[in-house]
């Protein structure tokens, strides 16, 4: 069980590297009822073991304030477990058998699951077919962020050739298994993600495009004629969009409004983003394909992100956060960059945010979390401007950027692709053990500003000589296209198993070193105890017959003279 709850809490959110060598504080004391996990020697006994479960009053509660942790019913010790992040959830499951029940059945698991990655992938029914009884949200958990070590294995790129002309925007939507990729020659194309086949394309659409975005109901793209032009999807074919009109059903429709090219389009339930060079982002509805907001900005409009109730956008060097409902201005961080912001990136649940830009850094921003976050105030928005990260992993400028969490994927002009591990991004300190909490804000008014200018990123991917434009990242696959018209997939599924091997490869090899060595050793002490004697008696017998035969030799002579 032990290793289990250690296997356990070193899965959180990069904040469990050095979790028993931190320092704790004890926390103040207070007069109101203590709660202790040791029980008091009086009540020592067979069945001291067991829940109890008193009926307390409240005169009893005042004549005796010590109250034992334990004693409370689990299902208050469940909500009270519900509080906890992953890291300390996993601790606490190490303290007793009951804690370890309790923390593993806790609904926090899903909630710290879809909350880094969303709701998993749907398995193929003959993969389900296979699987034993379903997992826990736990045990989903801890698989999914080891399989977050897959990118630092070995992988096999795939090149994909069907474009003739560069490459702007790449999509990878792993729920479908397809991969949508477009650019100058304005067709749209559809790829299998696992088999790297084309499966579909489209008619040319008469203009350069710029961006898409997919989900399980709805494809966008947007480009230079400055409109929308958004497919419904299919439920009956089985990579969901009829991009090519081949079905004859009627899923393609127009969002009209802009007066510029569209750079940049986003996706949630009920709205579609798309943001322009006319310097403004168009809500639309999705049921109704009505404009909602108009939000103007001062320079020309490069990335958007969605995450909950706010947009968050790049506009020229400068970055904005709206609030979708009301339409308004949350903040503005200007000058992000050394000229524009090419690219933006955020976390699932909102709390980081990233940008790459012309200068060739990336930086990381404090967001906002729906989880922690549900007004909109001043004072929650004057704090940390400045980034807490800062890197300079390429020397062109970025021009796309894509987030898996725990990882952060750049594009840029130079040909190549950085990958780096926002975990180590948020240790403080040179001894690593001050860090930062990203459930706890009050933590982040203090947090000294991290540069790794000099600190190379944690992986590059080569192999290319022109720009590159655009990068998607899913589970265990990374997807690229730029200017020279070839779709790149890297594939990392085999990145566990081909390390399992290796390590079980090395494994024997050292047990038949060790049997080798031990072998040797045994021989060598085996020939170290001879019996003298014996030893002694076969060296005289070997001589004593070396003389016979010397003499014999020479009687034999003296014969023949």
């Amino acid at each position: 069980m032990a290793f289990e709850c250690q296997k356990a809490w070193k899965v959180s959110f990069g904040l469990a590297d050095d979790a028993w060598d931190e320092e704790i504080t004890s926390s103040p004391q207070v007069s109101s009822p203590h709660f202790s996990l040791i029980k008091e020697a009086g009540n020592q006994s067979k069945s001291s073991s067991s829940i109890q479960k008193p009926s307390l009053t409240i005169t009893d509660i005042s004549h005796n304030t010590h109250c034992r942790f334990l004693e409370l019913p689990p299902v208050i010790i469940a909500e009270i477990f519900n509080r906890l992040n992953p890291r300390d959830l996993s601790i606490v499951s190490c303290v007793c058998s009951l804690f370890w029940r309790i923390s593993s059945d806790s609904h926090g698991w899903k909630e710290f699951y879809c909350e880094r990655w969303g709701l998993p992938v749907p398995l193929k029914a003959s993969e389900m077919s296979a699987l034993a009884p379903e997992k826990s949200w736990r045990e989903l958990y801890v698989e999914r962020e080891a399989r977050s070590k897959a990118f630092l294995g070995r992988f096999k790129v795939d090149a994909l050739h069907s474009h003739t002309e560069p490459i702007r925007s790449v999509c990878l939507l792993a729920s479908a298994n397809i991969i949508l990729t477009a650019g100058y020659d304005t067709v749209i194309r559809m790829w299998n993600m696992e088999e790297g086949l084309l499966i579909d394309r489209s008619c040319p659409l008469r203009s350069t495009i710029r961006a898409i975005a997919a989900d399980t109901e709805m494809l966008a793209v947007g480009g230079t004629e400055a409109f929308v032009r958004c497919w419904r999807a299919v439920p009956e074919l089985p990579y969901l969009f009829d991009i090519s009109g081949r079905t004859g059903q009627s899923t393609e429709f127009c969002l009209r409004g802009h007066v510029g090219p569209i750079t940049c389009l986003g996706l949630d339930q009920t709205r579609i983003y798309s943001g322009s060079w006319d310097m403004s982002i168009r809500v639309w509805d999705r049921a109704s394909l009505k404009c909602l907001k108009i939000l103007r900005h001062g320079d020309w409009v490069w990335a958007l992100v969605t995450r909950g109730p706010n947009v968050v956008s790049t506009a020229g060097s400068d970055m904005y956060t709206w609030d979708v409902e009301t339409g308004q201005q949350i903040r503005i961080r200007q000058n992000v960059h050394v000229g524009n912001a090419y690219a933006l990136q955020c976390s699932r649940s909102g709390h980081l945010l990233f940008t790459g830009g012309e200068d060739g850094a990336i930086h990381m921003f404090e967001g906002t979390s729906p989880r922690h976050h549900t007004s909109h105030s001043s004072d929650d928005f004057a704090i940390n401007d400045k980034p807490i990260a800062s890197w300079v992993p390429h020397s062109s400028p970025v021009y796309s950027l894509a987030f898996e969490d725990p990882w952060l994927v750049s594009a840029s002009g130079d040909g190549k692709l950085a990958m780096m591990d926002v975990r180590k991004l948020l240790k403080l300190g040179s001894n690593g053990k001050s860090k930062i909490d990203i459930a706890n804000r009050g933590q982040w008014q203090n947090a000294a500003i991290i540069t790794l200018q000099n600190e190379p990123p944690q992986r590059l991917l080569h192999g290319f000589y022109k720009n590159l434009y655009s990068v998607d990242i899913g589970a265990e696959r990374i997807v690229c296209g730029g200017e020279e018209g070839i779709v790149r997939i890297w594939d990392f599924t085999q990145a566990l198993e081909t390390a399992r091997r290796a390590q079980d490869s090395r494994n024997i090899r050292l047990d038949n070193r060790q049997r080798r060595k031990k072998a040797q050793a045994a021989t060598f002490n085996k020939s170290k105890q001879v019996d003298p004697y014996t030893a002694v008696t076969k060296s005289c017998e070997s001589n004593v017959g070396g003389n016979r035969i010397w003499q014999r030799r020479g009687e034999r002579n003296k014969v023949h003279a």
